[in-house]
């Protein structure tokens, strides 16, 4: 299983690579989703699915600001995404939140920085029964009635 899968839009395509040379550098594998489809929720859809089907641990994607990517990848059931900007909100997205995949703007986000943030984030691991559970357990309850069709 392939540790990271990434994916982004055109515009991203640079940030993109020095992200996946950065995880290789760090001991990561990582299977590319491309950066051709100039609509990215093509992508964030793909890879969220990947992630979700248990292809892939986690996933990171990749737009200017990032926004759009995790609009569309919480779509997906079982995708948790968060935008990223700083180390603390990288390391809480996964220790707090159970964040599975990871949005990141190209155009706002410079590659020093995106680095520290998918370091810190590959490195932190949720710890289930913690005093986050019952908000993470909310919305795995969410997506299970969702697709069963009862509602929230």
């Amino acid at each position: 299983m392939n540790d990271v899968a990434i994916g982004c839009d055109p515009n991203a395509a640079d940030l993109k690579n020095i992200i996946k040379a950065h995880l290789a550098e760090l001991g990561y594998s990582c299977a590319d989703y491309g950066s051709v489809d100039p609509i990215y929720a093509n992508v964030a859809i793909e890879v969220c699915q990947a992630v979700v089907a248990g292809k892939h641990k986690r996933g990171i994607l990749i737009c200017g600001t990032g926004i759009g990517m995790s609009i569309a990848a919480n779509k997906v059931p079982g995708a948790y995404a968060a935008l990223v900007s700083d180390t603390y909100s990288a390391e809480r997205a996964s220790k707090s939140n159970n964040a599975n995949i990871i949005t990141l703007g190209s155009l706002v986000t410079g590659p020093a920085l995106a680095k520290e943030l998918v370091t810190t984030w590959m490195r932190s691991e949720y710890a289930p029964g913690g005093p986050s559970e019952p908000k993470v357990q909310r919305i795995r309850d969410m997506d299970q009635s969702l697709l069963s069709g009862k509602g929230s």
